[in-house]
Protein backbone atom coordinates (compact mmCIF):
# COMPACT_ATOMS: atom_id res chain seq x y z
CA UNK A 1 0.00 0.00 0.00
CA UNK A 2 1.66 2.93 -1.22
CA UNK A 3 -0.90 6.08 -1.00
CA UNK A 4 -2.38 6.49 2.41
CA UNK A 5 -4.73 9.07 3.66
CA UNK A 6 -5.92 9.89 7.38
CA UNK A 7 -9.28 11.45 8.17
CA UNK A 8 -8.68 13.62 10.89
CA UNK A 9 -11.90 14.90 11.92
CA UNK A 10 -10.09 17.60 13.74
CA UNK A 11 -6.41 18.76 13.84
CA UNK A 12 -4.83 16.46 16.45
CA UNK A 13 -7.38 12.89 16.29
CA UNK A 14 -4.88 11.93 13.51
CA UNK A 15 -2.27 12.07 15.22
CA UNK A 16 -4.04 10.64 18.58
CA UNK A 17 -5.18 7.76 16.71
CA UNK A 18 -2.38 6.63 14.31
CA UNK A 19 0.56 8.43 14.65
CA UNK A 20 2.84 6.10 15.18
CA UNK A 21 1.67 4.28 12.05
CA UNK A 22 2.06 7.73 10.34
CA UNK A 23 5.67 7.79 11.08
CA UNK A 24 6.41 4.19 10.09
CA UNK A 25 4.76 4.96 6.76
CA UNK A 26 6.54 7.96 5.58
CA UNK A 27 9.44 6.52 6.52
CA UNK A 28 9.11 3.67 3.94
CA UNK A 29 8.38 6.50 2.12
CA UNK A 30 4.96 6.16 1.11
CA UNK A 31 3.05 9.16 0.37
CA UNK A 32 1.06 9.64 3.49
CA UNK A 33 -1.95 12.68 3.13
CA UNK A 34 -3.52 14.15 6.16
CA UNK A 35 -7.18 15.52 5.51
CA UNK A 36 -9.21 17.45 8.62
CA UNK A 37 -12.57 18.52 8.40
CA UNK A 38 -12.69 21.55 11.53
CA UNK A 39 -10.54 23.72 13.15
CA UNK A 40 -12.67 23.97 15.83
CA UNK A 41 -12.26 27.79 16.18
CA UNK A 42 -15.25 27.61 18.33
CA UNK A 43 -13.62 25.35 21.12
CA UNK A 44 -9.95 26.79 21.22
CA UNK A 45 -9.32 27.58 25.05
CA UNK A 46 -8.96 31.45 26.34
CA UNK A 47 -5.31 32.95 25.41
CA UNK A 48 -5.00 31.20 21.67
CA UNK A 49 -5.98 32.33 18.01
CA UNK A 50 -9.05 31.14 16.99
CA UNK A 51 -7.22 29.69 13.79
CA UNK A 52 -4.03 28.12 16.10
CA UNK A 53 -4.86 24.73 15.14
CA UNK A 54 -3.79 25.74 11.47
CA UNK A 55 -0.38 25.74 12.41
CA UNK A 56 -0.53 23.47 15.02
CA UNK A 57 -1.25 20.80 12.80
CA UNK A 58 1.58 21.80 10.20
CA UNK A 59 4.23 21.26 12.85
CA UNK A 60 2.75 18.18 14.09
CA UNK A 61 3.18 16.50 10.77
CA UNK A 62 6.20 17.74 9.94
CA UNK A 63 7.23 15.74 13.16
CA UNK A 64 5.50 12.79 11.47
CA UNK A 65 7.24 13.46 8.04
CA UNK A 66 4.56 14.31 6.09
CA UNK A 67 5.10 16.91 3.79
CA UNK A 68 2.99 19.96 4.35
CA UNK A 69 1.62 19.88 0.20
CA UNK A 70 -0.02 16.98 1.64
CA UNK A 71 -2.38 18.27 4.37
CA UNK A 72 -5.60 18.79 3.25
CA UNK A 73 -7.99 21.29 5.17
CA UNK A 74 -11.51 21.24 5.02
CA UNK A 75 -13.63 23.51 7.35
CA UNK A 76 -17.02 22.36 9.36
CA UNK A 77 -18.03 23.74 12.38
CA UNK A 78 -17.27 21.87 15.28
CA UNK A 79 -19.79 19.55 16.71
CA UNK A 80 -22.01 20.00 13.95
CA UNK A 81 -20.87 17.94 10.95
CA UNK A 82 -24.31 16.01 10.98
CA UNK A 83 -25.74 19.04 9.79
CA UNK A 84 -23.63 19.03 6.48
CA UNK A 85 -23.46 15.32 5.98
CA UNK A 86 -23.83 15.43 2.21
CA UNK A 87 -20.98 18.09 1.62
CA UNK A 88 -18.67 15.76 3.75
CA UNK A 89 -19.24 13.21 1.69
CA UNK A 90 -18.61 15.32 -1.51
CA UNK A 91 -15.36 16.40 0.38
CA UNK A 92 -14.90 12.65 0.86
CA UNK A 93 -15.43 11.74 -2.65
CA UNK A 94 -12.88 15.06 -4.08
CA UNK A 95 -10.61 13.65 -1.34
CA UNK A 96 -10.95 9.92 -3.43
CA UNK A 97 -10.40 11.04 -6.55
CA UNK A 98 -7.40 13.10 -6.08
CA UNK A 99 -5.84 11.05 -3.71
CA UNK A 100 -6.84 7.68 -4.87
CA UNK A 101 -5.49 6.01 -1.22
CA UNK A 102 -4.99 2.25 -1.45
CA UNK A 103 -5.36 2.39 2.23
CA UNK A 104 -7.47 5.18 4.58
CA UNK A 105 -7.54 5.47 7.99
CA UNK A 106 -10.74 7.05 10.02
CA UNK A 107 -12.44 6.61 13.42
CA UNK A 108 -13.52 3.75 14.37
CA UNK A 109 -17.07 2.30 13.84
CA UNK A 110 -17.67 2.65 17.82
CA UNK A 111 -16.27 5.88 18.36
CA UNK A 112 -19.36 8.32 20.15
CA UNK A 113 -18.02 11.69 19.04
CA UNK A 114 -20.76 13.14 16.94
CA UNK A 115 -18.58 14.53 14.28
CA UNK A 116 -16.16 11.18 14.34
CA UNK A 117 -19.11 9.42 13.61
CA UNK A 118 -20.00 11.80 10.80
CA UNK A 119 -16.93 11.19 9.40
CA UNK A 120 -16.38 7.27 10.13
CA UNK A 121 -20.12 6.88 8.29
CA UNK A 122 -19.31 9.25 4.92
CA UNK A 123 -16.01 7.48 5.11
CA UNK A 124 -17.11 4.38 4.22
CA UNK A 125 -19.20 4.59 1.83
CA UNK A 126 -17.18 7.31 0.04
CA UNK A 127 -13.70 4.72 -0.18
CA UNK A 128 -16.23 1.43 -0.23
CA UNK A 129 -13.37 0.65 -2.45
CA UNK A 130 -10.29 1.17 -0.40
CA UNK A 131 -8.65 -1.08 2.76
CA UNK A 132 -10.03 0.85 5.60
CA UNK A 133 -8.65 0.86 9.27
CA UNK A 134 -10.55 2.37 12.04
CA UNK A 135 -8.24 4.06 14.72
CA UNK A 136 -8.89 4.21 18.39
CA UNK A 137 -9.21 7.26 20.74
CA UNK A 138 -10.42 5.19 23.63
CA UNK A 139 -12.00 8.56 25.94
CA UNK A 140 -14.72 8.49 22.98
CA UNK A 141 -15.41 5.04 22.71
CA UNK A 142 -17.41 1.91 24.98
CA UNK A 143 -16.44 -0.77 22.54
CA UNK A 144 -13.28 -1.54 20.49
CA UNK A 145 -12.61 -3.87 18.09
CA UNK A 146 -8.68 -4.29 18.40
CA UNK A 147 -8.65 -6.49 15.23
CA UNK A 148 -5.63 -5.41 12.99
CA UNK A 149 -2.12 -3.88 13.95
CA UNK A 150 0.49 -1.54 13.08
CA UNK A 151 3.79 -2.72 14.84
CA UNK A 152 5.98 -0.14 15.87
CA UNK A 153 9.81 0.61 17.15
CA UNK A 154 10.08 2.87 19.78
CA UNK A 155 10.74 5.81 17.37
CA UNK A 156 7.99 6.21 15.75
CA UNK A 157 6.44 6.31 19.12
CA UNK A 158 8.71 9.00 19.91
CA UNK A 159 7.16 11.04 16.72
CA UNK A 160 3.84 10.28 17.99
CA UNK A 161 4.45 11.70 21.51
CA UNK A 162 6.58 14.28 19.99
CA UNK A 163 4.08 15.68 17.39
CA UNK A 164 1.49 15.67 19.94
CA UNK A 165 3.10 18.36 21.71
CA UNK A 166 2.91 20.57 19.09
CA UNK A 167 -0.50 21.15 20.03
CA UNK A 168 -0.06 23.35 22.89
CA UNK A 169 -3.80 24.60 22.82
CA UNK A 170 -4.25 21.18 23.25
CA UNK A 171 -2.19 20.27 26.16
CA UNK A 172 -4.68 20.42 29.44
CA UNK A 173 -6.23 17.25 27.70
CA UNK A 174 -5.55 14.19 30.14
CA UNK A 175 -4.66 12.01 27.22
CA UNK A 176 -1.98 14.43 25.76
CA UNK A 177 0.81 12.80 28.03
CA UNK A 178 3.45 11.28 27.30
CA UNK A 179 2.37 7.70 29.94
CA UNK A 180 -0.74 7.30 28.78
CA UNK A 181 0.86 7.33 24.71
CA UNK A 182 3.50 5.06 25.32
CA UNK A 183 1.32 3.10 27.96
CA UNK A 184 -1.25 2.14 25.49
CA UNK A 185 1.19 1.82 22.95
CA UNK A 186 2.67 -0.99 25.25
CA UNK A 187 -0.43 -2.61 25.63
CA UNK A 188 -1.48 -3.01 22.22
CA UNK A 189 2.39 -4.17 21.62
CA UNK A 190 1.57 -6.63 23.84
CA UNK A 191 -1.55 -8.05 22.28
CA UNK A 192 0.56 -7.75 19.09
CA UNK A 193 3.55 -9.98 20.30
CA UNK A 194 6.24 -7.06 20.00
CA UNK A 195 6.95 -4.18 22.43
CA UNK A 196 5.00 -1.41 20.77
CA UNK A 197 2.26 -1.14 18.46
CA UNK A 198 -0.93 0.84 17.51
CA UNK A 199 -4.42 -0.69 17.34
CA UNK A 200 -6.97 -0.80 14.86
CA UNK A 201 -10.85 -2.16 13.71
CA UNK A 202 -10.59 -3.51 10.33
CA UNK A 203 -13.44 -2.10 8.55
CA UNK A 204 -12.83 -3.47 5.19
CA UNK A 205 -9.77 -5.16 3.86
CA UNK A 206 -8.49 -5.67 -0.19
CA UNK A 207 -5.54 -7.95 -1.18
Amino acid sequence: MERILVLAPHPDDGELGCGGALARFAEEGKDVYYAYFSLCEESVPEGFREDILATEVKTATRVLGIEENKIIPHHYPVRRFCDFRQSVLEALLKLRSDVAPDLVLLPCSDDMHQDHATVFREGIRAFKHSSILGYELPWNQKDFASTGFVTLEYRHVAQKIEAIKQYESQSSRDYATNDFLSGLARVRGVQAGIEFAEAFEVVRWYV
